[in-house]
């Protein structure tokens, strides 16, 4: 087995690392070696995390991403990687009472904008806040976790497919903003569903109609590691995926056969 990435020094922030993903996320960048704040807008759920490093906060109100950011720099002295994971998912809108179907035009409109306003907005606003302090670093990584292509047109699966698609968008987008800056903007998606509780009753009875099961959240842990290292520098606007990382080949090989076209078409040179 190749040697284990190390991330003495480094500094990340993992959103809605209370759980699920993000909590194996934010556990695995520790194991590595990296100073972690985790970072959630269920308090208690936080709490139960065990680790002292930890600010509660909601993604969607810029004021807490400017405190969360301004903590991390004044606990551990500076920031080199966010991990944009906290999200709302396809649970909630079926869990509403004015929900009467995932059909788009029978989904509850208030939960409908509340997961765009989770996901695309919460996202850009702590990659707005964090951005300069990497840019002034020179160095640093923006993972935005977002899903499948077959997940963002499945039947029944909006907005969450919605939301993820728009995140990929940024992705691109980003990616070339922060060219020549050090920084860089990547995708990490598990690779199918994992097992936390944004799978809905009904894709988990889909899943098990026919037979596949749900993935680990351990799935992101050694992608997110490299990713936060410097064997990832120069690789920017790209996407990874979790359970096509081999742990066994070494990690810039691991990386490549976990790489996957992006979900957007490509530019023409000409119209860039």
């Amino acid at each position: 087995m190749p040697d284990p990435i190390r991330l003495d020094g480094k500094v990340a922030i993992v959103t809605g690392a209370a759980r699920g993903l993000g909590r194996a996320m934010a556990e695995g960048l520790l194991r590595a070696g990296a100073n972690v704040m985790f970072t959630d807008v269920d308090a208690d759920a936080l709490a139960r995390t065990g680790t002292s490093a930890a600010i509660a906060g909601d993604i969607t109100i810029q004021a807490d991403c400017e405190h969360i950011v301004a903590e991390t720099v004044k606990r551990f002295g500076t920031l080199h990687v966010l991990v944009n994971n906290a999200g709302k998912g396809p649970a909630l809108l079926e869990a509403s009472p004015r929900t009467t179907s995932l059909k788009f035009w029978e989904a509850d409109p208030d939960i409908w904008r509340a997961i765009i306003d989770t996901n695309v907005n919460g996202t850009f606003l702590m990659a707005r806040t964090a951005a300069p302090v990497l840019v002034k670093a020179g160095w640093g990584r923006i993972v935005n976790v977002t899903t499948s292509l077959p997940t963002m047109q499945r039947r029944q699966n909006s907005p969450y497919g919605v939301s993820k698609a728009a995140i990929e968008a940024e992705t691109l987008i980003w990616a070339k903003d922060l060219e020549g800056t050090g920084v860089s903007v990547n995708s990490l998606i598990p690779g199918g569903a994992a097992d936390t509780e944004f799978v809905h009753m009904a894709s988990r009875k889909e899943l098990a109609a026919i037979g596949r099961a749900l993935l680990p959240p351990s799935v992101m842990v050694a992608p997110i590691v490299w990713l936060a290292s410097p064997l990832s520098d120069g690789i920017t606007g790209a996407r990874f995926v979790g359970k096509l990382w081999d742990e066994s080949l070494p990690p810039n090989d691991a990386a490549a056969k976990a790489r996957e076209p992006s979900v957007l078409l490509p530019v023409p040179p000409e119209i860039r």
